[in-house]
Formats: structure tokens, C-alpha cells, sequence
């Protein structure tokens, strides 16, 4: 009796030991990504505890809170195109928003990542929409090759969104183009009926009054924030009817995507032919409230509880098919809140960039320095850091050392943290993880492409906003190479899987090879720059 009692006490005594039983779930007939533009790990850590839509369900699925776009050139374009090609800038060749091709015929040497610059007339403004920058191929063309049954759906609120996550082989793509869902110009054939409609709907809501609804959590964070000249944000407002730019910046622009997606997964009947379906989203509101009202005010939290809801008519929908999914939900990039109210929270070192950091101030000076005149921009530049081009009419003697004397100089200015020249970056081996750990120069390289990328590479310091006057238009923005643009959440939910989280660091181009391994598709290990990613929570892998 004894040893029965001793042994009974130690069974009680000893901490059960959790099995984590995972049966095998099935091949997925459709795979869906979802890019939430500007959604910073940031960002989704604070409103976690607030969602009870499609993001709670997301947040308990296989979570990665610690994920990366490693690379430095924190901009739409290229963490777009990180997410379903499984590379990096530096081998996609999509290294910013904009760069400069100096060898460009036009007049307008500057370039936008998803255009076609062979196209007549076309410049960087007034484009044709195009997928030839990107280097490499993305998950639906790589399935496509393997499986021709495979179909790509790509939608998103922006071109370069749906041209990064669909890639060169498309069956459809749905991009807003200003005041309507367009596609590519050389599409033929009928749209379906579901672009028709939402056109309609978007255009009907947009000509009348947009009364603002502030939720109720988002109370305490309506606080205005005066910038002067009568401009404030933090405050929700009203919006006019036939205001095309105050409907991309509020959740309205999402739930049209939305709609949009939801409309096609049943017209076209997605995850129902042979093969299995890819279908990309990109919601792109959220990049908008950041940009027009920054990312603290009631305008983010309103936004925050339309994506939840949105996310959760995504996954009604898919419930509805009755078929074996895969979601993953990521972002192109972070972001940070505008200078003024960081200052107001006690932020000294949130500034405004110093107007005169311009390529054409620091043109000016070399000019007289070196006595050189060029017909074109001496300096051409995007901004006032990131990649700055020097004119190919330098002379091959002086360009050297030109290079030099702008490094030196830009060096010299309060607000650069560090300048990098091409022949900094071209000798270094790219990166490898973890990312966390990644210094400077390497978070510059994984964004370098020799082709592409500038003679100088400037990084401002941290907390410096590279716009000078937030009156005229954006009241901040991103591209930093620090941690607020670089970290972002990757949720990852198949129904029926048991949960987990994972903190350790990852990167969003191990999406690719993760979501490949579920569908069994052989991806070469030179061919890309990320790792799958286990999303079973026990003993067993889904990785190959």
C-alpha cells in the first residue's frame, strides 16, 4: 500500500508532458497571400490583444512575430517582392521604389519598378504597367512550369503589389488605377463579372459623403496632433464625396480589395480545377493612413479593426469552398509614427529631414569643386537618402574621386548616419542569418544589385523622417534600414493544424520554399535566399 501511495504521489507530483498530435493534413487546393502594406511587427503587437475577427484567427495559427524584410530598402516595391520569390533585392533586382537607368533613351532617366520603359511616351509617372524588372520567378510561376493547371490570381491595391506577388505568368490581375480596378493593357479577352461590379460599388461610395465611425477602442487615440497652417491628424474625419484620395487612405480601399478577391475565389472558382490555385492580395490601406496621418492616431486604430474585419470575410470565404487552404499574412514593410507626435511623447531625437540633405545642394558644390558641367543632373536622386547616381558625363578621371568627395561630404552632415559606395557594397559576400544580428553594411547589401543600385547609398539616423514639410503632402514615411521598417509579422494558418509561435527571427523570403514544401514543389537551394519554415507543431516537419 506504501509503494502504491509513493508511486501515486510522484505521477501527481510530475509535470504531464504535453503530445502534440498532428495528423497529416492534406495538399492545399489554393494557396492565398496576403500583403497588409506598412503593417509593422510594430503595429500587429499592439493591436493583437484588440482583434476578435480574421486577425485573432491568424494569431493562432503557425506565428512568426519576429519576421524580417532583412534588406535595407524598406519600400513597397521591394518587400513586395520578397514575399512569394523567396530572394532579396539583391537578386531580384527590385531594389527600391524608383532608381535611375542612365542609359535610358528618354529624357526621364528615373524608373518605376513595375513598369515598361520600352513603351512610347511612357516615364515614371505615366507608366505601363509591367513585371520585366523583376529578376526572378515567384510562386505561381514557378507552379505553373511544374503544373500547367495551376491558375494565378493576383489582386491588390496597388500595381507593384499584385505585379510582385503574381509574377510574369498571371491569369488575372486586379490593380486600383486611381479611380477604378484595372489590369495589364495587353489582357484580352472578357473580365469577369465580378471586376464590373465592384468598379460600380467603389464608384457609388466614392460620390457621396463618407460620414466618419470612430470604434470604440479607438477613443483614447484620438488626440490631434496640430502640424500647422490648420493641418492636424489623430483626430477621425469626415470624407467629401468624390475624394479618390481620401478613399485610398481608410478601410473602405481594403474592403473593396477585398470584396474584389472574395468575388473572384467564386467566380472563378478557385482551388476547384486540377491543380492547385494561387491567389495574392494586397491591401494597401493601412500604407495610406500611415502616410497621410501617421501610425499612433485614431486613423491607424480605425484602420486596424477594418482589417480584421476583412481578414475574416477572407477566411469565411475560404471555409466556404469546403477545401484544404493556406493562408499567409505578412507585410511589405513597417513603419514609424510622424515627428511631431513622437516629439509630443518625448522623443527629442525625432526630426524632419534638413532640407538642404538634396542631391542638388551637394551637385552644386561638387561642381564648383571640380569645375564639371553636365547637360543632365550632375547627382540624380529620389529623395535624400537611398541611391544617388552620378552623371555618366563625369570623366572617367574625376569619377573616383568625385565618390569620395561626396561620401566625405554627406558623412559630414548631422543627420547621416552612414554612406556606403557601390564598391563598398559589391565585394561583400551576401548576408546570412540571423538577420537581427545583420550589421549596416550587410542590411545595405542584401539590397545591392550592381546593375541597378546607386554610386552612393546614404542612411539617415534613426528617428530621422525624410520628408522636410508635412504640409504638402505625407506626413512620414519609411525605407530606413532600422528596425521599425525592417520587422514584420508572418502569420501563417491552415485550418484544422495545431498553433504555435515561434520568436526567433525569420525572414519573409522563406515564405517561398515554406509554401512550396506543402505543395511538393522543388525548389533548387541556389535559386533562392530563404529556408521552409516547419509548420508542424510536434516531432513531425513540413519541410522536405
Amino acid at each position: 500500500m506504501l509503494q502504491k501511495i509513493t508511486v501515486a504521489a510522484a505521477a501527481l507530483a510530475t509535470p504531464a508532458v504535453a503530445q502534440v498530435q498532428t495528423a497529416p493534413s492534406p495538399k492545399p487546393k489554393l494557396i492565398v497571400a496576403i500583403s497588409v502594406d506598412q503593417f509593422s511587427a510594430d503595429l500587429f503587437a499592439e493591436y493583437r490583444q484588440h482583434f476578435t475577427g480574421g486577425m485573432k484567427r491568424l494569431a493562432n495559427g503557425a506565428v512568426f512575430p519576429a519576421g524580417y524584410q532583412s534588406h535595407a530598402a524598406t519600400e513597397t516595391c521591394p518587400g513586395h517582392s520578397t514575399i512569394l520569390t523567396g530572394s532579396r533585392p539583391s537578386r531580384s533586382g527590385i531594389i527600391a521604389n524608383n532608381w535611375f537607368d542612365l542609359s535610358l533613351p528618354r529624357a526621364d532617366k528615373k524608373v518605376y519598378c513595375s513598369e515598361d520603359p520600352s513603351v512610347p511616351g511612357s516615364d515614371s509617372e505615366k507608366y505601363t504597367v509591367s513585371p520585366q524588372y523583376l529578376k526572378v520567378p515567384t510562386l505561381g510561376d514557378r507552379m505553373k512550369t511544374t503544373d500547367p493547371a495551376t491558375r494565378v490570381v493576383a489582386v491588390a491595391g496597388k500595381d507593384r503589389a499584385a505585379i510582385m506577388m503574381g509574377g510574369h505568368t498571371t491569369d488575372q490581375i486586379w490593380f486600383w488605377g486611381g479611380k477604378s480596378y484595372v489590369s495589364l493593357v495587353d489582357r484580352t479577352g472578357p473580365a469577369p463579372a465580378t471586376v464590373a461590379s465592384i468598379n460600380a460599388r467603389v464608384a457609388a461610395l466614392v460620390a457621396k459623403p463618407s460620414k466618419a465611425e470612430l470604434p470604440a477602442i479607438c477613443r483614447s487615440r484620438s488626440v490631434a496632433v496640430p502640424l500647422g497652417q490648420g493641418k492636424q491628424v489623430g483626430v477621425l474625419a469626415d470624407r467629401k464625396a468624390e475624394d479618390f484620395k481620401g478613399f485610398r487612405a481608410a478601410g473602405d480601399f481594403d474592403t473593396a480589395t477585398t470584396d474584389l478577391a472574395i468575388g473572384l475565389l467564386d467566380e472563378l472558382k478557385l482551388g476547384r480545377g486540377a491543380g492547385t490555385d494561387v491567389l495574392t492580395i494586397g491591401l494597401s490601406a493601412t500604407d495610406y493612413v500611415g502616410h497621410t496621418f501617421g501610425t499612433e492616431g485614431a486613423e491607424m486604430c480605425a484602420q486596424m479593426v477594418t482589417l480584421d474585419n476583412n481578414v475574416g470575410r477572407i477566411l469565411a470565404a475560404l471555409d466556404a469552398t469546403k477545401l484544404p487552404y493556406v493562408v499567409v499574412l505578412t507585410a511589405d514593410h513597417g513603419g514609424h509614427d510622424l515627428t511631431e507626435r513622437a516629439r509630443q511623447r518625448g522623443f527629442p531625437r525625432a526630426e524632419r529631414v534638413d532640407p538642404k540633405l538634396s542631391a542638388s545642394v551637394y551637385a552644386a558644390e561638387l561642381s564648383k569643386e571640380f569645375g564639371v558641367k553636365t547637360k543632365d543632373d550632375l547627382i540624380h536622386s529620389d529623395g535624400p537618402f537611398g541611391d544617388w547616381y552620378l552623371s555618366r558625363e563625369v570623366p572617367a578621371e574625376l569619377r573616383a574621386r568625385m565618390i569620395t568627395a561626396l561620401k566625405a561630404k554627406l558623412l559630414a552632415h548631422p543627420q547621416v548616419e552612414e554612406v556606403f559606395t557601390a564598391e563598398d557594397l559589391r565585394r561583400l559576400p551576401s548576408p546570412q542569418p540571423p538577420v537581427e544580428e545583420w550589421s549596416l553594411v550587410e542590411r545595405f547589401r542584401a539590397a545591392f544589385d550592381p546593375e541597378r543600385s546607386g554610386d552612393i547609398i546614404i542612411a539617415l539616423k534613426p528617428q530621422v523622417m525624410p520628408i522636410a514639410d508635412p504640409i504638402k503632402g505625407s506626413v512620414a514615411t519609411h525605407g530606413s534600414p532600422w528596425q521599425n521598417d525592417r520587422r514584420v509579422p508572418i502569420l501563417f494558418y491552415r485550418p484544422g493544424t495545431v498553433g504555435f509561435e515561434q520568436p526567433l527571427s525569420v525572414e519573409t523570403v522563406d515564405i517561398l520554399p515554406t509554401l512550396g514544401a506543402l505543395v511538393g514543389l522543388d525548389i533548387p537551394t541556389e535559386e533562392i535566399d530563404g529556408r521552409c519554415l516547419d509548420l508542424d507543431a510536434g516531432s513531425g516537419s513540413t519541410c522536405p
